[in-house]
């Protein structure tokens, strides 16, 4: 029988495995695929996929998270200060249309919380001071994500953002999982006999759900992708210059906080991996002429970064932050 730490371990092969179904099926049933594309499908496998995560992350030692300062003053840095400017720039280099800008804005401007820990591991950087700062990470970029789209989008931004729709995606999948998921973490931490067994449940839920999360995704809007080629083929070579940029400029920022080599490789890959799926539903929300180009943009960018963060795990710690002789 399989071990959650083997599952785990394996878990980017499933991806890449899910992944490969799910873009078969995508193209070559589109039709049938279609019926998973439904904005309340999506959002409650997600909100679930959230909740297994959330369990995860130690949001009851926020005071320890602060421990490591340099550390979360890197990651604040690389991630809020480095990446909008980058993200900025690459911008300019695309059609100024509104969708296509909004798409790029809503996935490359928030770090990724989940699976970053493992591609991290992988990678032979800290896990476990990014795990830590996971709750940091998630709160900031919540608070900073408006104010990027009002300062890279001002009035365009309020065109075609609803905030209802926006809130109403917000609390189902990351407030109301958040609250159960801190909830049975002071339950844990009252009667540790009787609600362990919470937290090791649902320790099982992020893997298969991550999977079942891009299964739907990827089958029921890759088929949208031939429909706006002519924006993918703008939005690709952005997400890959992305990627391409983010380990050189954060070495420096490595170097200024001067930070050990594991940290240092786990802040470079906080700042090269996004958060797609949680953004996902703040674009199936949005009006219906704008959704499935968003929605097409973001996916875009989750199968780039899959096959870049494999290149990563190989090239941040041979070549980009080796380990001193």
């Amino acid at each position: 029988m399989i071990t959650r730490e083997q599952l785990e371990q394996y878990q980017i092969w499933i991806y890449l495995v899910v992944l490969s179904i799910a873009a078969i099926l995508g193209l070559s049933a589109p039709t049938l695929m279609s019926v998973l594309d439904h904005q309340i499908l999506i959002s409650i496998v997600i909100a679930i996929l959230m909740f297994g995560m959330f369990t995860q992350i130690p949001f009851l030692q926020l005071k320890q998270s602060f421990g490591n300062r340099r550390f979360i003053m890197a990651l604040l840095v690389a991630n809020y200060i480095a990446v909008p400017i980058v993200v900025w720039g690459l911008s300019q280099l695309l059609p100024q249309q509104a969708p296509i800008l909004l798409g790029v804005y809503l996935v490359l401007l928030t770090p990724c919380i989940d699976y970053v820990i493992v591609f991290t591991h992988l990678g032979r950087g800290n896990e476990k001071a990014i795990l830590l700062a996971t709750p940091i990470l998630f709160i900031t970029q919540m608070m900073l994500l408006p104010l990027y789209l009002w300062l890279f989008m001002g009035k365009q931004a309020a065109a075609i953002v609803n905030p209802a729709p926006f809130i109403e995606s917000f609390l189902m999948i990351i407030v109301l999982p958040l609250i159960l998921a801190i909830g049975i973490q002071l339950l844990v931490r009252k009667v540790a006999s009787r609600g362990q067994w919470l937290v090791e449940g649902s320790a099982w839920i992020p893997v298969p759900f991550m999977a079942l999360t891009l299964f739907i995704i990827v089958s029921s809007q890759i088929s949208k992708l031939s429909m706006y080629g002519h924006i993918i083929i703008y939005v690709i070579p952005i997400y890959i210059a992305f990627l391409c940029l983010m380990p050189w400029i954060t070495k420096w920022i490595v170097r200024w906080f001067q930070l050990d080599i594991a940290s240092g490789r786990a802040v470079i890959f906080s700042t090269g991996t996004r958060n797609s799926l949680v953004v996902l539903p703040l674009a199936l929300s949005l009006p219906d002429q704008w959704s499935t180009i968003v929605a097409a943009i973001i996916v875009t960018q989750t199968m780039v970064e899959l096959v870049g963060e494999l290149i990563y795990i190989r090239i941040i710690p041979q070549l980009v932050l080796r380990d001193r002789a």
